[in-house]
């Protein structure tokens, strides 16, 4: 059974961790892998610590950055080993697992994980609708990348096997486990996806800013909020196209032609 899920490694520094994230992948099922600016790859080491996982090395994207990696993706999922203090929705790898599989029906899902010392940035986060967080000793939270990646590939297999079954028993009694959860909105419009969201964001900036409404002093925290506004929303690609024809109706700076909006000349 193969996954699709896009697994995203951000400035990786060792590339043994890379190898042993190849080996964890390919162990649960999963094969796509992609790596941000790795410091070192490819590199002798990776393909020694891949233990026989040399397929999903060989077919990993090497990418500039992370709006590369996830442009195509409908849900974009940070991982990350402790608590943040950005407010992203956060569960544990086993719920994450059942969202992820819910949404893989309608739009391609990445998870995406940082580098080893410092883990995903405010602005990496940022790019994420939900943040998965592993537990673990309140003492001790140290947990390698690689690690990391097999407890995640591990939880989506197990939702996948349950998956299988339940669509196996659906099938028995003449069900249609194909259209488990999916609504009418849904299933006419994909959602958008992380790369239309971006040129969301980029639109509504400039707009917000010829406006006057984003000021140097205070835009950073602004944009971010926004950005958490239009995650938790998670508009369609529908959606997302009228708050675009919104944006561009409203932007000062759009040349105007009669007939565009009633005049105040008398």
């Amino acid at each position: 059974m193969q996954i699709p899920v896009r697994i995203v490694l951000v400035s990786t520094s060792h590339p043994g961790n890379i190898g042993a994230t190849a080996r964890a992948m390919r162990t649960m099922g999963l094969r796509e892998l992609v790596l941000v600016a790795p410091k070192h790859f490819p590199h002798e080491d990776a393909a020694a610590r891949a233990a026989g996982a040399d397929d999903v090395l060989a077919a990993a994207r090497v990418v500039a950055t992370l709006p590369e990696a996830i442009a195509d993706c409908g849900l974009v999922v940070g991982a990350s080993a402790r608590l943040r203090s950005v407010h992203v929705p956060t569960v544990d790898p086993r719920e994450g697992a059942a969202v992820v599989w819910r949404e893989l029906e309608r739009a391609p899902v990445a998870v995406v994980f940082g580098p080893e010392q410092s883990g995903l940035t405010n602005e990496d986060l940022a790019r994420c609708r939900l943040l998965v967080h592993i537990p673990s000793a309140p003492d001790f939270g140290s947990l390698n990348v690689a690690m990391a990646v097999q407890v995640i590939c591990y939880e989506l297999r197990m939702r996948a096997l349950a998956a299988q079954a339940e669509a196996a028993a659906a099938e028995g009694v003449g069900g249609d486990a194909g259209a488990a959860g999916a609504t009418p909105d849904q299933a006419e419009f994909p959602p958008a996806t992380a790369g239309e969201m971006e040129s969301f964001h980029e639109h509504l900036e400039r707009v917000l800013t010829a406006t006057g409404f984003l000021h140097r002093e205070h835009q950073a925290q602004i944009k971010l909020k926004l950005r958490r506004i239009f995650h938790r929303a998670a508009p369609d690609r529908n959606e997302l196209n009228i708050l675009r024809g919104a944006l561009t109706a409203l932007d000062p700076t759009r040349p105007r032609h009669r007939g565009d909006a009633p005049s105040d000349e008398r």
